[in-house]
């Protein structure tokens, strides 16, 4: 075997192994781009190392830009779109205010957790219902009488 064909064969194995152990679907294509460079070495003795390298790295392009126009595409939706925005899954709860808001701000416990809430003065033990997130405050409005 030839070294050009050894190296690129390896390169192509590290950026698929690279892809298994950080996953974000990059490398795979990068890795694509060296495993075609790998197949026209093998097949087509003396190409030079330089247009190597050039067709490495406009095949990994072309690889890269079909993934981002179809592969993209054709991902499914998620089945819980809010799994990792813990507070965006509180949008509609209505719970007790812990803390009266005063000028703006309070306190709910929901769950296992405090939020700071921003909305109208209410005092502490009114039912207050989660309209919105910023950032990691909770917008509340009035959500009925005291308990």
């Amino acid at each position: 075997m030839r070294w050009e064909v050894v190296g690129w064969g390896a390169l192509a194995l590290l950026l698929f192994a690279a892809e298994a152990l950080a996953p974000g679907a990059f490398m795979l294509w990068i890795g694509i781009g060296a495993a075609a460079v790998f197949v026209l070495v093998a097949a087509f003795s003396g190409i030079p190392v330089l247009w190597q390298v050039v067709a490495f790295v406009v095949l990994s392009v072309v690889a890269i830009q079909c993934y981002r126009r179809w592969g993209k595409a054709r991902a499914r939706p998620s089945d819980a779109p809010l799994l990792n925005r813990r507070a965006e899954q509180l949008v509609g709860r209505v719970v007790p205010l812990q803390q009266g808001i005063v000028d703006g701000l309070g306190r709910v416990s929901i769950d296992d957790a405090y939020w700071q809430v921003s909305g109208p003065e209410l005092q502490a033990g009114s039912l207050v219902r989660v309209v919105a997130v910023q950032g990691t405050v909770l917008v509340v409005e009035d959500a009925g009488r005291p308990l």
